[in-house]
């Protein structure tokens, strides 16, 4: 009998199971890849917490997996003392499916542990969980999540005191606990009315609204200029169903926005993502209804924020008239430049500041920094190492030097009042930035194009491959493999002149043959330099079964960036498609 198998017929036989959970592994009781997809591992611990299919099993999000993860937090949490426990944990969840029931789980946990909790009273972002975790000085926080994931999807992140997402050795310490956990015997849960009524499940709201928003106002730059826009400024918002959608409103209309419609097919909570194929801001397919009704009101400007509320999307009108998607890419150069050029004007820039961005992201950004004297910090992908680096300018009391931070992946952050991408300040910039341009006649289309007129046509692309289940894993670690130790030594006529890998900290020059160690931590990355300046990046996503490339290419015209993007990214993937 296989293990997982083992496992199916142990989660059946358990009276710890509720019975809705037996009637729904009594389904798949014929279907053996079925009981080996759920139970074959264990839902993944890393270092951003767990994310997986909703559904019962070890290798699925249900009530058993996040109990046993918090429990393994608890242990972690104990182990450094009264205070730890008595600081506490704050828990914030999205609008997805069984969101606020997993959030619960976790706080009767934690309470069964003698562990504070603040649990918000209903659907927060997740920036302003790592707001709330500084705010309230926990020692930890949790957002139930699953980001921009299908609607089958859901997570669980774990940020730890400072507000970041939790560093790798806490990470692992939290992993050894929850490993050494039986799933059912070895987890505490208290009733959640005891929880309530002895203090250790504390509900949260308003009062941590206001701090934030006021943290969130305290980064704009110009608003008078929202007030001189008047009537220039329409934006239409969509939430796609989730967290940012008071936030986003209150805070726009804060900065006196006053011509900010709302697409109403998507401003309430829906688990199921109704009108959208997936519920990601990157994706143009979403905007369908937020065109609607961009035309009807006659608004340049879309503005989309994803389920947890960090990560924001635009899609802006072009000259002719037609609504175009602006690239996470674009998006964070605009900001850049905005930001910059007016904190210089008003001599409010700090001595020697750093922009950050991960090395996924354009290298136009640092040509925007040039400019302004601003120096600019590569970081490996994932936003945990932007907060880190605010982190360590904190402790040296230099964290006034933080201007900017961002990804391609639409995630963005100006100020330190939290640690991880957040859509509600994006918005706010965005809205007094379109108004700066709407001020000179300009909509954000126009000043994307003046930006490439003046900084040079960058181009990237970004494509995922989702690969799902046990064979998919598979797949993509040989694809992976195969580039690390296989690749070609050219792609199409440009040859690899140097290859980064960051999983064995090295580049190796790939004309001489010379090394030089890569001072960015262990990761599984590889970054391909080719001889016509273009350049590619692969990596497998840390939270979805998927692997991504990410391609760049620059000419002095629009028409030679694109050449030069096409025919770089015909050659990428005619090699994946063999690999395939």
């Amino acid at each position: 009998m296989s293990n997982a198998l083992k496992q199916y017929k142990l989660w059946l036989e358990s009276s710890a199971v509720d019975m809705d959970t037996k009637n729904e592994l009594l389904t798949i009781e014929h279907d053996e890849d079925e009981i080996n997809e759920r139970f074959y591992q264990d839902l993944s611990f890393g270092t951003a917490g767990l994310r997986g299919i909703i559904g019962a099993g070890t290798n699925r999000m249900n009530i058993y997996t996040v109990r046993r993860a918090t429990q393994g937090l608890a242990m972690v949490i104990r182990e450094s003392g009264k205070e730890a426990m008595e600081r506490g944990v704050a828990i914030a969840y999205d609008s997805r499916l069984y969101s606020d029931s997993f959030a619960m789980e976790a706080a009767k946990v934690l309470a069964a542990n003698g562990i504070k909790s603040y649990l918000f009273e209903s659907l927060r972002p997740t920036p302003e969980l790592s707001f709330t975790i500084r705010h309230l000085n926990c020692i930890s926080g949790i957002i139930i999540t699953a980001s921009h994931n299908p609607a089958k999807y859901n997570g669980y992140k774990v940020y730890w005191e400072d507000g970041a997402q939790m560093p790798p050795q806490h990470a692992d310490k939290v992993l050894k606990y929850i490993k050494a956990t039986d799933i059912f015997t070895g987890v505490k849960v208290m009733d959640s009315v005891e929880a309530n009524n002895s203090g250790l499940i504390n509900i949260i709201g308003k009062e941590v609204d206001e701090a934030y928003l006021k943290n969130v106002q305290a980064q704009s730059i110009n608003p008078d200029l929202v007030k001189q826009a008047g009537d220039k400024l329409k934006i239409v918002y969509t939430p796609f169903h989730g967290a940012g959608n008071k936030l986003v409103r209150k805070i726009l209309s804060t900065l006196g926005v006053s011509n900010v419609y709302v697409v109403r097919e998507q401003e309430d909570p829906d688990p199921a993502f109704s009108t959208v194929k997936s519920p990601n801001p990157e994706d143009p397919d979403g905007f369908v209804y937020a065109i609607k009704l961009a035309k009807e009101t006659d608004a340049p400007l879309i503005i989309g924020t994803d389920p947890d509320g960090d990560r924001m999307g635009l899609m802006v009108r072009n000259n002719d008239g037609e609504y175009v998607t602006l690239s996470g890419n674009q998006v964070g150069v605009l900001l850049i430049n905005y930001i910059l050029s007016q904190k210089q004007e008003k001599g409010l820039l700090p001595k020697d500041p750093i922009v950050v961005k991960t090395i996924v992201t354009t290298e136009m950004a640092a040509k925007v920094c040039e400019k302004y004297g601003v120096s600019i910090t590569n970081v490996l992908t994932g936003f945990k190492y932007i907060g880190e680096i605010i982190k360590n300018l904190e402790e040296k009391n230099e964290e006034n030097r933080f201007i900017f931070g961002y990804e391609e992946s639409y995630g963005y952050l100006c100020g330190t009042y939290a640690r991880d991408k957040d859509a509600v300040v994006a918005s706010m910039l965005t809205a007094e930035m379109a108004a700066w341009y709407a001020l000179r006649g300009m909509t954000l289309y126009d000043g994307m194009q003046e930006l490439f007129k003046e900084f040079g046509y960058y181009r990237e692309i970004q494509k995922a491959i989702a690969l799902e289940g046990i064979a998919g894993i598979q797949k993509i670690q040989e694809i992976v493999d195969y580039l690390r130790n296989k690749a070609p030594e050219s792609f199409g006529d440009a040859k690899v002149v140097a290859v980064r890998d960051y999983k064995k900290s090295i580049r190796t020059d790939k004309l001489t043959g010379k090394t030089e160690p890569l001072t960015l931590p262990v990761s599984d990355v590889l970054y391909f330099e080719l001889s016509d300046d273009t350049y590619f990046v692969v990596r497998p996503s840390g939270t979805e079964p998927k692997i991504k490339f990410y391609l760049f290419a620059k000419g002095k015209t629009q028409k030679e960036a694109d050449k030069a993007i096409d025919t770089l990214s015909e050659n990428v993937f005619a090699l994946l498609n063999t690999l395939l």
